[in-house]
C-alpha cells in the first residue's frame, strides 16, 4: 500500500536548504528546533539515505539531497502559493460565488438585486442555481441558499431576513363572475390554482381572530411546481391561488389583481439565507449576505424583523 508523501518534511527540508540553518528554519516557520530536527530524521528513515552533511561549523547538502531540493523547492513553493492564493480570496473581495434560490423568487426578486452587487464588487463571480427543490447545501457545494420557508433544526447556519405573507389572490374579472368569498366555507365554490410544494397541498388553511382555524379543501384546476407559472392563469380570471406578497406585489399595486378574505389570513413564512456549518465565511460570501439583508429590509412586500445574528435552523 502506498504511503502519503510526507509534504510537511520536504517543505522543511527545501527551506532547510535555503536558510543553511535548522534554527533559522525553525524560527522562519515559528516551529520548535526538534520538529524541524524530526521532519528531516523522518526523511532520511523513509528514504534510507542522508539528506545532510553536518558538522559544528557548517551545513551542506548530500548528493541525495542535492538531487530532491529542485522538486522539495516547488512543493515548498506550491504549498505558499495555495495558501496565499486562498488567504486572498478569504479575505478580499474576489472570486467565486455559489448561491441557491427558490425558481419564482430567484427570477423575480433575487435576480433583479444582483446587478447592484457586481457592479460593486466587479471581481466577484456568481454561479446561481435556481431551483424550488431543497438543495444539499454541503453535498453541492453551495455558499448559501435563500429558503422562503420554516426551516427545520440542523448543523447549518440560518439567518431569517424577513416575513413573507401569502396571500388569497384574484383577478377583479374573476371575481366579478363568481363574486369575492367573505369565509372559507365560500371557497367550496371556487377553482384553486394550486403551487404543487405548497405546504398544506389542495387543504387551504385560514386562521381567524375570532374564529379561529379552518381547513377548506380545493379542486385544483390548475397545479404547477413553480408558484410563477400560476400567474397568467391567475391573471386571466382562471382561479384563486395562494401566493406570496413578493410575486403578487406589483399586480395588486396596479389592479391587475386583487386579495379576497382580508380578515382571515394564512400561516406566513420566512426568507431565510442559510449557510453551511462554521462561522468562518470568506469575505466576499458575508459582503452578498449583508447586500442581500439590507436590499431585502427596503422592499415593500416584506416585512422586517429584527435581524438576529447567525443561528442553526
Amino acid at each position: 500500500m502506498k504511503r502519503l508523501p510526507d509534504l510537511e518534511a520536504w517543505a522543511i527540508f527545501a527551506k532547510i536548504a535555503e536558510t543553511g540553518s535548522f534554527a533559522r528554519t525553525a524560527a522562519d516557520f515559528g516551529l520548535s528546533q526538534a520538529t524541524v530536527s524530526k521532519a528531516i530524521t523522518r526523511l532520511e528513515t523513509r528514504m534510507n539515505t542522508v539528506l545532510f552533511h553536518r558538522t559544528s561549523r557548517r551545513l551542506s547538502l548530500t548528493e541525495s539531497g542535492q538531487a530532491a531540493l529542485d522538486r522539495a523547492t516547488r512543493i515548498l513553493e506550491f504549498g505558499e502559493a495555495v495558501e496565499s492564493d486562498i488567504a486572498e480570496q478569504s479575505s478580499s473581495l474576489r472570486g467565486m460565488i455559489r448561491l441557491s434560490a427558490p425558481m419564482s423568487f430567484g427570477i423575480a426578486r433575487l435576480a433583479p438585486a444582483l446587478p447592484a452587487f457586481m457592479a460593486e464588487h466587479p471581481d466577484v463571480v456568481l454561479d446561481v442555481q435556481f431551483n424550488d427543490m431543497q438543495v444539499d447545501i454541503v453535498a453541492e457545494r453551495f455558499d448559501l441558499v435563500l429558503r422562503i420557508a420554516n426551516l427545520a433544526d440542523s448543523s447549518l447556519l440560518a439567518r431569517q431576513l424577513c416575513i413573507v405573507q401569502i396571500l388569497l389572490v384574484g383577478s377583479p374579472a374573476y371575481f366579478a363572475r363568481h363574486g369575492k368569498p367573505k369565509h372559507p366555507r365560500d371557497l367550496a365554490k371556487h377553482k384553486a390554482l394550486l403551487y404543487s410544494y405548497s405546504r398544506s397541498g389542495p387543504n387551504w388553511r385560514f386562521k381567524h381572530k375570532r374564529h379561529g382555524e379552518l381547513v377548506q379543501p380545493m379542486d385544483a384546476l390548475l397545479q404547477c411546481n413553480n408558484a410563477e407559472a400560476l400567474m397568467p392563469a391567475l391573471l386571466a380570471g382562471q382561479g384563486l391561488a395562494l401566493q406570496p406578497a413578493f410575486l403578487v406585489w406589483q399586480q395588486l399595486q396596479t389592479g391587475e389583481l386583487e386579495t379576497a378574505m382580508d380578515d382571515w389570513s394564512v400561516d406566513t413564512i420566512a426568507l431565510h439565507i442559510v449557510t453551511p456549518p462554521g462561522r468562518r465565511r470568506p469575505a466576499r460570501v458575508q459582503a452578498l449576505i449583508d447586500y442581500l439583508a439590507h436590499h431585502y429590509a427596503k422592499e415593500p412586500w416584506a416585512e422586517v424583523t429584527e435581524i438576529a445574528p447567525d443561528a442553526s435552523p
